[in-house]
């Protein structure tokens, strides 16, 4: 029952938690017909009872009606020929009809057509299941309004019908993915086209153009509502080992060449799923879409964050062999996650393996697995592929929260995984710094981190942040307006406040500063500045 009432505590002085997203389906409304005649309305309700590829056959005959007046100039089509056809792509789903793969015949009431489809390369459409983004909504705190751009075209959730492997590399499909589905039409010939959305942004249908219908939030608030990633934040804080698979870099679009990649690190207690807001929000910017393409990265939290880092370093590692020559990063950290980001852009070398233990690591006389993280967590260089940072209430010299009786009682409460206590030991019996300020009695864990008398705390700040990355602070006063000598409930200004950002910006939040208006706004500001946009 202790263990249950510090946990809940813990939970809720920490870090904020997050109610999760739920999805339910719903029946779109027909548009007022502007284009479809009394007739064929009629005659599409009679074909209703029957089979799904009758009732397609039928649509499609609708659908091609909206599409001539498209053709001819009509932009009141539209709504009607959206609808119309995600209701096609619906009704030949259902019916098993695969047109990316063969032709098929399909008898409508007055045209037999032959239906094709295209695909962009590397979407195989074959293998997913489709959704009608019109046919779902999105409930909870972390439900937001879902980005989208008014023109031709019926959004899909496109999605794999099989989870991905624990190990998925990068280049293979993504689960969940956002697609807009057009019908063109050449004589009785129809042809569904699926288009990425942050590749195509105009279509011409007859000689006219018409904005692409899209939809760019579907496909991260449908994975929120189906994998819980938020349920991941306390259990991987209080037991790291046991989701040690959960850690990996995730992108939230498709991969291209020529956008800058956005990394989002999520804190203490946390997972990628506190993003949501800033990301919604940024993704309303149609230029930030056509700059950038957005990851992020997801860890568990319990585990002393140098070694976090180093996980982060391997992911990063593993991005740049799957996507060499990917443009720079551009990394937003939040609270610990700042702490990740900071050591991204931090050049130490051996220094701080020295200054632990008094010679180099040559000299130094550890083996086997407990060398080999300490050595992933003490030995470190600037990343050459990060361009930017933005640290978001980051406690860089550490929170007093974590020397409090919660913190300590929330420390205790962390498993901590055996590698990590062999470690511990191995520094212990050859550190030649004062084993009392060096390490606990037991293995630290990332509260332990974060305390501002921590030894790593305390050596990392005397090493400056890469002079060629400029960085940026936004930093949370929950509206008191007295900095200097605020906090944001977690993490107070002393903290935070680093005399070399290129900029720093106060908002009136509590630690969630990166959820708060004016902080997105920043971070907004930041990246069209990055990218050479006007602001």
């Amino acid at each position: 029952m202790i263990r249950l009432h510090l946990t809940l505590l813990l939970c809720l002085t920490l870090v904020s938690c997050y109610a999760p997203i739920y999805v339910h389906e719903v029946k779109p409304d027909r548009p007022a017909s502007v284009v479809v005649s009394e007739a064929s309305l009629k005659a599409a309700s009679k074909t209703s009872r029957n089979a799904p590829l009758d009732q397609a056959a039928a649509t499609l005959e609708d659908v091609r009606i909206a599409y001539d007046r498209l053709a001819a100039g009509d932009s009141s089509a539209l709504h009607e020929y959206n609808y119309l056809t995600a209701r096609f792509i619906e009704q030949i789903r259902e019916s098993g009809v695969k047109p990316w793969m063969n032709e098929v015949q399909l008898a409508g009431p007055r045209t037999r057509f032959v239906l094709r489809g295209e695909q962009p390369s590397d979407l195989n459409a074959e293998k997913r299941d489709f959704i009608a983004s019109d046919s779902i909504e999105f409930a909870g705190s972390l439900a937001q309004k879902p980005s989208i751009e008014v023109g031709a075209g019926a959004p899909f959730l496109a999605l794999l019908s099989a989870p991905p492997t624990e190990n998925e590399s990068f280049d293979q499909n993504m689960r969940y993915r956002n697609i807009t589905a057009l019908i063109h039409f050449q004589g009785n010939k129809a042809t569904v086209e699926l288009k990425d959305p942050y590749d195509v942004d105009q279509v011409t249908i007859g000689g006219h153009r018409y904005p692409l219908h899209a939809d760019f939030g579907t496909n991260v608030s449908y994975a929120l509502s189906t994998t819980r990633v938020d349920k991941l934040g306390l259990a991987r804080l209080l037991n790291p080992q046991r989701f040690s698979n959960t850690c990996r870099l995730t992108r939230l679009q498709p991969y291209d060449p020529d956008r800058i990649p956005v990394l989002m690190v999520h804190g203490l207690q946390s997972t990628p799923a506190t993003w949501v807001p800033m990301y919604f929000e940024l993704m309303k910017d149609p230029q930030i879409r056509k700059k950038y393409q957005f990851w992020v990265f997801s860890y568990s939290s319990g585990y002393p964050y140098p070694y976090s880092a180093a996980l982060l370093r391997k992911e990063l590692d593993r991005m740049n062999r799957a996507f060499p020559g990917h443009k720079d990063i551009v990394m937003i950290g939040h609270s610990m996650g700042s702490l990740l980001t900071r050591l991204m852009i931090t050049d130490v070398d051996d220094k701080l393996w020295v200054s632990y233990f008094g010679e180099p690591p040559s000299a130094t006389k550890i083996t086997g697995e407990s060398r080999h993280i300490l050595e992933e967590s003490l030995i470190f260089k600037s990343r050459p592929e990060v361009s930017r940072a933005i640290f978001f209430s980051g406690p860089h010299r550490g929170s007093i929260i974590a020397t409090s009786w919660i913190g300590r009682f929330g420390a205790k409460l962390v498993r901590a995984p055996a590698f990590i206590a062999d470690a511990r030991d191995s520094m212990v019996s050859i550190a030649s710094a004062d084993p009392a300020a060096l390490v606990l009695n037991r293995a630290p864990n990332s509260i332990d981190t974060l305390a501002p008398n921590n030894r790593f705390i305390l050596a990392i700040n005397k090493h400056p942040i890469d002079s060629r990355v400029p960085f940026h602070s936004v930093v949370g006063d929950r509206g008191k307006g007295d900095t200097p000598d605020s906090s944001d409930g977690i993490v107070a200004y002393w903290s935070s406040h680093l005399d070399t950002a290129v900029s720093e910006k106060i908002v009136p939040s509590h630690h969630s500063s990166h959820q708060n208006p004016e902080g997105i706004q920043e971070a907004r500001r930041i990246l069209r500045a990055h990218a050479g946009l006007k602001n």
